[in-house]
């Protein structure tokens, strides 16, 4: 079977999509992969690290502000449109695939829709409660509609096209053995935090977490992992040297531009703090990690809120908005989950409750269903 999978922008588009490649790869092994994403995207550092061929296209999204250097943007972004059009008509002819999965973001539009108007089984995977921009573009045109969460059904007008399949993770997420991993990282016997705004960071949290790290390294009172992400990569090593805190003399505490081995880390992790990235939610849940959630208001639709209250309806984690969260408030938070192990305890399974823990079966399940109805 030759199967493309398109993504792009963020981890949370391209780290489902992986699991999903791996799955096939383990599957069948004369499968043949290819991955379609945006050109100068996170797809380039991660998909290759992972065995997997990569072509890009170069995407520019659209800004919706209405000004001078937003419109020749947007100019840009028109010519990308049609220059991306084109090259991923031409992978796709030359790959000949089975089927073309879209995982989300713009970087996936091109090859679905192309995938489309050549007849070739098309689906999307839409990860939020409510559907993207680009999910809404294609919704009309794929074979099959994947949805992450059943309340996500009523957005959408072709219902029978829509299935519910969850959000897909590495298989590490949901069979890995928290104190296993914990002797394997070095963490045997200690509390770990692991926290991340994303995987290219979020300035204003990450400035929250300066102010964090400051009342940590006073107390000490658990090992932390924070990914600053790309964005805050260059400024924040030092602004938190700068609020006083020396990271030779406090070893406990570890930045890094972004976590790698992020499935490791969650499930050895006592607790989490994160956005509500789809992504990011479903590995929290299907690690069964307690959590802390501070969705980012600056999404459509404020869907990382709704993804987030989700989990905090089934009692797994704790919501802050971004308007009411601070440094302190955060590490107090923290703090007083750990200190009641029966309430982390009792928030990891509830997470736990909340994942669909084989997502990536029903995805490959339904893939191959599609194809089969095409023939």
């Amino acid at each position: 079977m030759r199967i493309i999978f398109t993504c792009g922008g963020t981890a949370g588009h391209i780290n489902p999509a992986i699991a999903l490649a791996k799955l096939f790869r383990e599957r069948q092994k004369d499968c043949e992969i290819l991955f379609i994403g945006a050109k100068g995207g996170m797809e380039e550092r991660l998909v290759p690290r992972e065995g997997f061929r990569l072509e890009t296209l170069t995407i520019s999204n659209f800004q919706r502000r209405i000004n001078w250097n937003n419109i020749r943007h947007n100019l840009v972004a028109a010519k990308n449109v049609v220059t991306s059009a084109r090259t991923a008509r031409a992978i796709i002819r030359e790959f000949r695939p089975d089927a073309i999965v879209g995982m989300g973001g713009y970087a996936s539009y091109p090859a679905m829709k192309q995938g489309t108007k050549l007849g070739i089984p098309t689906l999307v995977h839409e990860a939020n409660a409510v559907p993207g921009l680009t999910t809404k573009m294609v919704a009309d045109r794929v074979d099959r509609i994947m949805v992450a969460f059943d309340e996500s059904r009523a957005h959408y007008k072709n219902q029978d096209r829509v299935v519910t399949v969850g959000m897909p993770v590495r298989s590490e997420f949901v069979h890995g053995d928290k104190e296993a991993m914990k002797q394997k990282l070095g963490y045997a016997g200690k509390t770990l935090v692991v926290s991340s705004w994303g995987s290219l960071g979020a300035r204003d949290m990450n400035r929250q977490m300066v102010d964090f790290l400051a009342l940590e390294a006073q107390e000490k009172p658990f090992c932390h992992v924070h990914g600053t992400g790309k964005g805050s990569w260059a400024w924040m090593p030092q602004a938190v040297a700068d609020a006083g805190v020396d990271l030779e003399k406090n070893p406990q505490i570890e930045l890094r531009e972004y976590i790698y081995n992020m499935q490791e880390l969650m499930v050895a992790a006592d607790l989490v703090i994160s956005r509500a990235g789809a992504s990011s939610l479903n590995e929290i849940a299907a690690s069964g990690t307690p959590s802390i959630i501070v969705p980012s208001p600056n999404v459509t639709d404020n869907h990382q809120e709704k993804n987030a209250r989700i989990l905090e309806q089934r009692g797994g984690a704790v919501v802050i908005r971004e308007s009411e969260s601070s440094g302190k408030l955060l590490y107090e938070t923290a703090k007083s989950i750990l200190a009641d192990s029966r309430r982390a305890e009792e928030m990891g399974k509830a997470a736990r409750s909340a994942a669909v823990l084989d997502s990536a079966e029903r995805i490959y399940d339904l893939i191959l269903k599609t194809v089969e109805e095409k023939v």
